[in-house]
């Protein structure tokens, strides 16, 4: 089968490559999926690139990159049920603490972590759903269900901030999110109640003022240590923070007392790491939100496996209007 790999951290033009390598056979509890699409996420970029701290060598000898994807599974192992064979699936994790990852044409992983796809959806947006859908999905509810209550969701435009607008809508939130004037619109439609210029000088007061003067149960936290004060501010007694992000201040400093006295939840997501528990409940509530149609997963671009370097560079540059997919036959 055909694969991206890499062997050494660089730069995407410089170190993936177009592979030959054989077709894998699913061992005991394992399903092999033919993968339709995979999706590139900006952690995959980061752990090609090398620019995690303290990490300076790739943890094997070859990767195939990327967690997340979506196809069929066209085998599978001892002790897993033939009558997977031929089912639409999403995957998750699959190149989490290990070397082949969803950039190919085919991968084996364990039978679990391939997710029936539900009736209708299609493959472009199962690609969509482990790093982005899953953390969206969690941010939201990882503290219980936020109808009547007001959910910020900071960076609303980013793919999983745009996710978690409609994933609060649909739990009954009202929804207030930051962005860049140039994302108002495709914030709002997001179904976003009010839509905030995320660099306003006096966000905390804009918030508060969206929200008739009131704080806010819930943040979805893209910048975490640039926005821990705003957030402060505007957080309700017994709030809850939940942060899965923080690239522009990655050591910040903490107004201890002003949260203790809110009794503030910092919830810090990596999505890697859900347990199971909060991992079924967040697969659950994707799947109702998708079968009552209330969550769009756009696609920015979809390009061939071959141009995996062009994908790369394209998550690396930001700003995009969806998702940026491979196409794993093409």
């Amino acid at each position: 089968m055909q694969a991206i790999t890499y062997e050494e951290f660089g730069a995407a033009a410089d170190v993936l490559r177009l592979t030959d390598i054989e077709s894998p056979t699913p061992q005991p509890g394992e399903v092999c999926v033919a993968l339709s699409h995979s999706g590139v996420n900006p952690s995959d970029v980061k752990a090609r690139a090398g620019t995690r701290p303290g990490v300076t060598k790739p943890p094997f000898p070859q990767v195939i990159p990327h967690s997340d994807g979506a196809g069929e599974i066209i085998a599978v192992g001892a002790g897993v049920d033939s009558a997977r064979v031929g089912q639409k699936v999403w995957v998750w994790n699959a190149q989490w603490q290990r070397a082949f990852g969803t950039a190919a044409q085919q991968i084996t992983l364990p039978a679990h972590q391939a997710v029936p796809l539900p009736k209708g959806v299609s493959t472009e947006v199962g690609a969509q759903l482990g790093i982005p859908g899953l953390t969206a999905c969690h941010a939201v509810f990882g503290g219980g269900g936020v109808a009547g209550e007001t959910v910020l969701i900071q960076g609303g435009a980013g793919t999983v901030g745009y996710l978690a607008v409609q994933l609060a809508k649909w739990g009954g939130a009202k929804v207030i999110a930051t962005c860049s004037p140039r994302d108002n619109d495709l914030v709002r439609d997001a179904g976003a109640d009010a839509v905030l210029n995320y660099a306003d000088p006096d966000l905390a007061r804009a918030v508060l003022d969206a929200n008739g003067g009131k704080p806010v149960e819930t943040i979805v936290e893209t910048e975490f240590g640039l926005n821990l004060i705003t957030d402060t501010e505007v957080i309700a007694p017994n709030g809850r923070i939940a942060a899965y992000g923080s690239a522009g201040e990655m050591s910040p400093t903490l107004p201890f007392y002003p949260l203790l006295f809110k009794a503030v939840t910092i919830d810090i997501i990596l999505i890697y790491l859900l347990p199971t528990g909060p991992r079924e409940q967040a697969i659950t509530r994707l799947h109702h939100v998708l079968e009552d149609g209330a969550l769009r997963c756009p696609v920015d671009t979809v390009l061939p496996l071959a141009e995996a370097a062009k994908a790369h560079e394209l998550v690396e540059a930001g700003h995009r209007n969806g998702a940026v997919l491979l196409d794993c036959q093409g």
